[in-house]
């Protein structure tokens, strides 16, 4: 995993505290390390397998796959090659990045990330294709993780990848949540919405999933592939009309949406699902770590959502009024919040940047001049949108010294263009891909 070095910046270079700091990041990236998330829920001793609460006799199964879908995909797989490696029939992963060390016996796919490309198309096909060979006396192990959604693509009849790439920019751009681009996502796809288990023919399923959406809900994370459970045409229909996108959505999705499809059936008593790792998680590892380091930790909330802009008011504001006042929790202080935001473009092109370097800059503004605080925005996975920075740091000085290289904060933010704002001064957070992912942190620090 990251070790505390990957998330030097500027500004945590020159902070007294910056060390330490970066060692609050790295803990809670480590908390959420996917080996160890699964290895905390699933033990085998003999040939009896535990899960949670749910214990497996593998002697009455023919043969057990292994299927991973998701940025952490690889990190998941690797305690249950090391539990199973004897009983292993067939082994399939598809993830963004293919692992620098892969397993012996294992089939690693890359798929398209935001959006999903011919790479994903494929990678639909090969999970159909492995799924379906599957029968009653069969158990399949699948891991879901973060970006599982764009990583496979199987989508329903008339639908084309180019239609299902107009809408999910569509949806990004408009600032849709998750959970509604993926329940969209659900009626769209073969693989999604407990595809997984309408295509296994009745084989035993175990779900081992890493939530990256706000309330961990099962058919949100990477769409629900082993979850089922139709919303039906009347959600699908609210959410293109909630952001405006009819005349955007392409007319082949606008009549798949519209299509009935049938209830779950007995498919839905074959699985176990379970959540592994989570954003609280994070956190809460991080404000123990903050705590070693002399902070006084304290949780604000990891339902955060809502335009990236408006959660930094809230929260900068929150930060000044905390270190005015001393409450909640008194200097120093590192306070959490997790969650994840969105970003609305406008008509004009955009620059580059992501919702946490959105949300950092636009925090630049509001604690400019401003003492005795820093904020430092982190996505898990390490990487915030379609950039390989996982966020920024900002403090009270940001403001002042971007102005001094000649830039202005709020014409970078009116085009979002909030890397190359942080780029400027060395204060992106570039940890690299952390094989992990459970949405967003914002750090508020006081000192």
């Amino acid at each position: 995993m990251n070790a505390p070095d990957s998330f030097q910046t500027s500004s945590l270079q020159q902070h007294p505290q910056g060390a330490a700091i970066r060692r609050i990041l790295a803990a809670a990236v480590q908390a959420v390390e996917p080996g160890e998330a699964v290895r905390r829920f699933v033990r085998r001793t003999g040939d009896m397998l535990r899960v949670g609460e749910e214990r497996y006799a593998l002697q009455d199964f023919h043969t057990i796959h292994l299927l991973g879908i998701g940025k952490a995909a690889a990190g998941m797989a690797a305690p249950l090659h090391e539990l199973l490696a004897d009983r292993l029939a067939g082994r399939l992963l598809v993830s963004k990045h293919a692992p620098p060390d892969p397993l012996p016996g294992l089939t690693v796919l890359q798929g398209g990330h935001p959006l999903p490309d011919e790479r994903s198309l494929d990678a639909g096909e090969r999970v159909i294709d492995f799924v379906s060979a599957l029968g009653p006396q069969d158990l399949l192990l699948c891991l879901i993780s973060g970006g599982g959604s764009a990583l496979v693509a199987a989508p329903v009849a008339g639908v084309s990848l180019t239609d299902l790439q107009t809408l999910t920019s569509a949806l990004l751009a408009c600032g849709a949540r998750i959970e509604e681009i993926n329940l969209l996502r659900r009626r769209l796809d073969r693989v999604k919405g407990g595809g997984i288990l309408r295509l296994a023919n009745g084989a035993r399923v175990i779900g081992l999933l890493l939530s990256d959406v706000v309330g961990n809900p099962l058919e949100a994370i990477a769409s629900g592939p082993t979850v089922p459970g139709d919303p039906g045409p009347g959600e699908a229909a609210r959410i293109l009309k909630k952001y405006r996108l009819g005349a955007k959505t392409p007319a082949s999705i606008r009549v798949a949406l519209q299509r009935e499809t049938d209830p779950p059936g007995a498919e839905a008593g074959r699985v176990q699902n379970v959540i592994v790792g989570s954003n609280l998680l994070a956190a809460q590892a991080a404000l123990k770590q903050a705590q070693a380091e002399g902070f006084h930790p304290y949780l604000l909330r990891t339902d955060q959502q809502g335009e990236a802009r408006q959660a930094a008011f809230e929260l900068a504001t929150f930060l000044r009024q905390c270190r005015q006042s001393g409450q909640p929790v008194p200097a120093p202080a590192c306070i959490l919040a997790g969650g994840e935001t969105t970003v609305t473009l406008g008509v004009d092109r955009p620059g580059r940047g992501g919702r946490n370097s959105e949300l950092a800059l636009a925090a630049a503004i509001e604690l400019a001049a401003y003492p005795g605080v820093m904020l430092v925005t982190l996505a898990s996975d390490g990487e915030d949108g379609p950039t390989d920075a996982a966020g920024a740091a900002v403090s009270g000085e940001t403001f002042a010294r971007a102005r001094a290289l000649g830039l202005d904060a709020h014409a970078c933010l009116a085009r979002h263009d909030s890397y190359a704002y942080f780029d400027a001064l060395g204060d992106l957070l570039r940890p690299g891909p952390t094989g992990t992912n459970v949405n967003d942190l914002t750090f508020l620090f006081t000192f």
